[in-house]
């Protein structure tokens, strides 16, 4: 690994010579309202095949998991709030905004180089903190005349809502690189990894080979798809498609180091206001795979969002593997050539 760039940098083992800054996101479920427009804002940008819309019995959640056809999938959990505390939206506040205003505040006040207020995409409204942390009022409607909402019934404070927009990891030491024999998948410049469906015949190795399972064939052709971390708009210095769609700034996009140590901020905030189950996963690149280019915060066990808790490299072992099938074929070659050497003329 060159130190030059850090042991979370794969870009110059890739070959790259001085690459730019790893690219990568940062996912805050802990202000995700669940609105899929990440989900939408993929589909439209890639060219990602609709689906049909069906209640699959798991709450909203119609997408299900990630697939061929969902790049991004925003998962809904619905579990009883912790023994002894509200949910940080609702703490005091029962019927208020479904996103606590301390906690969307935070979210906007990250310091970016777009050009425009600190926090804020371009083109984004220079009002979103003050409407995030308004919640329903900027609508110009109290909250209890939402739609949904039914005057005069108390709301839940019992149950809380886990959202989380899950994703492709691009990981540090990628499994579904080592199995590609046709070099459909590559490292880029940014340190992501994208699949070239022109080279892909469908073998579907690299679907066994992730460890989240997050590759996935077509039905309709056989080749293999998934997240490309939008790598023609990242090219051309733009923002991917599911961050600059996220209303809330849950999805946050940029240099890997830069969000690693903003999140390390979001968490001891987090811990500080009482939510103590906040945590993050997949930023370690003493972990299995090296550490993730997609990484999140999670206000609960890996487990509970549909994650792996302790994911490793599938071929970690296949130098050993490849080693001793070496040293195996040699010696039964060494064999036959004794037995044959040693037969009477």
């Amino acid at each position: 690994m060159n130190r030059l760039y850090g042991p979370l940098d794969p870009a110059p083992d890739a070959g790259y010579q001085d690459p730019p800054a790893r690219m990568g996101f940062f996912t805050d479920t802990s202000i995700c309202i669940g609105c899929k427009a990440c989900e939408v804002a993929c589909k439209e940008w890639n060219g990602v095949p609709g689906h049909e819309l069906t209640m699959l019995g798991m709450s909203f959640d119609n997408t299900g998991a990630l697939t061929a056809n969902s790049w991004r999938h925003v998962a809904f959990v619905e579990q009883p709030v912790p023994a002894g505390r509200q949910t940080p939206a609702f703490a005091g506040t029962p019927t208020g905004p479904t996103i606590a205003p301390a906690a969307a505040a935070d979210a906007v006040t990250t310091t970016t180089d777009t050009g425009t207020e600190p926090g804020l995409d371009p083109g984004r409204h220079p009002d979103s903190a003050a409407r995030m942390a308004a919640g329903p009022e900027f609508l110009g409607m109290p909250a209890s005349e939402l739609p949904g909402r039914q005057p005069g019934r108390e709301e839940r404070t019992d149950l809380r809502w886990l959202m989380m927009s899950d994703v492709c990891k691009h990981c540090t030491h990628a499994a579904c690189l080592d199995v590609c024999p046709t070099g459909a998948l590559f490292r880029t410049e940014f340190g992501t990894v994208v699949v070239q469906e022109d080279i892909c015949n469908g073998c579907g190795y690299c679907i066994p080979a992730c460890p989240y399972g997050v590759i996935d064939q077509r039905k309709t052709d056989g080749r293999a798809w998934k997240c490309t971390l939008c790598y023609d708009r990242i090219g051309d210095g733009m923002t991917p498609a599911c961050a600059q769609a996220c209303p809330t700034q849950s999805i946050q996009f940029g240099p890997l180091d830069e969000l690693r140590e903003r999140a390390a901020r979001r968490v001891e905030r987090l811990h500080a206001a009482g939510e103590t189950t906040a945590r993050l996963y997949g930023h370690d690149p003493e972990d299995g795979v090296g550490g993730d280019g997609a990484f999140f915060l999670l206000l609960d066990e890996p487990e509970v969002y549909g994650l792996p808790p302790d994911p490793v490299v599938t071929t970690r072992d296949l130098p050993d593997m490849w080693k001793r099938a070496g040293v195996a074929a040699l010696a039964m070659a060494a064999a036959v050539a004794v037995a044959f050497l040693g037969r009477p003329a």
